[in-house]
């Protein structure tokens, strides 16, 4: 007997709630669409047709799985943290790239160059500014927002709504991820970095040769030079390392799932 998609039937107004709060989660955390500037209109909207696309997928997997879901606040947490956790993993190309242009902000000497980003409404280092659109238009160009609503549409079939959930288990991976993140942003920063600690080498090696050298007048120019052009030589080999992203999104995400809905 085929499953169900009768969207009059008497768990399509739970099933439709508890595929709100997935995709909702997912919005929370998403690139680009949990940002400031996308109206909430914009979002409420999405989020009203992401379900509805989602409902016939979500009544045939309820339906398989026997008794309709129940709405309780257990539930739609779960149903919450399952698209939190998609949403994730592609928060973390983007908050590395973030981490990456605070530690090159401070290692060039440009910590002080504020910005006022549009995403927060708060002032951040020019520099990161700078990596995070970078990543966000990686993240575009490898289709990374499609990559998401693919994942998304994966666990209505493969973790029906309503289901049992382990949230402290989840909560553990996502946490886990943070690791990854500071990783990711050290390996962002680190030919930059690795310049600029030569450089200050250099310099120190210069003071001490020429100590009536004003090192102060020179060491700033000299780092912010040796920075921005190791940083323009570097990145196009940092967008070849974010060709693995997709590989590596694809992984993070499923052993967020494992862990989150473990034996469904």
């Amino acid at each position: 007997m085929m499953p169900s998609t009768d969207p009059f039937s008497p768990g399509t107004l739970a099933t439709a709630a508890l595929l709100s709060a997935r995709v909702g989660g997912l919005l929370l955390v998403a690139p680009i669409f949990s940002g400031r500037p996308v109206p909430y209109m914009l979002r409420a909207a999405l989020l009203v047709v992401l379900t509805v696309l989602l409902l016939p997928l979500g009544l045939a997997g309820a339906t398989a799985g026997g008794a309709a879901p129940s709405v309780t606040p257990a539930t739609l947490m779960a149903e919450t943290l399952v698209g939190f956790a998609v949403g994730l993993g592609a928060a973390v190309l983007v908050g590395a790239a973030e981490v990456a242009g605070d530690l090159l902000s401070i290692h060039m000497g440009l910590s002080g160059a504020m910005l006022l980003d549009p995403m927060t409404q708060h002032s951040v280092p020019i520099l990161s500014e700078f990596t995070r659109f970078f990543a966000v238009a990686v993240f575009l160009s490898l289709n990374g927002h499609v990559l998401m609503l693919e994942a998304l549409a994966a666990t209505v079939e493969w973790a029906p709504v309503g289901g049992p959930v382990d949230g402290a288990a989840g909560a553990w991976e996502m946490v886990s991820l943070g690791s990854r993140l500071f990783v990711h942003g050290l390996q962002f920063a680190a030919p930059v970095t690795a310049a600029v600690l030569v450089s200050n080498v250099a310099l120190g090696i210069l003071a001490r040769a020429v100590p009536q050298m004003n090192m102060l007048m020179v060491a700033f120019p000299v780092q912010i030079g040796i920075g921005l052009l190791t940083l323009a030589v570097a990145l196009p080999l940092i967008g070849t390392t974010f060709l693995l992203w997709p590989d590596a999104y694809e992984a993070m995400v499923t052993r967020i799932l494992d862990a989150l809905i473990g034996g469904r």
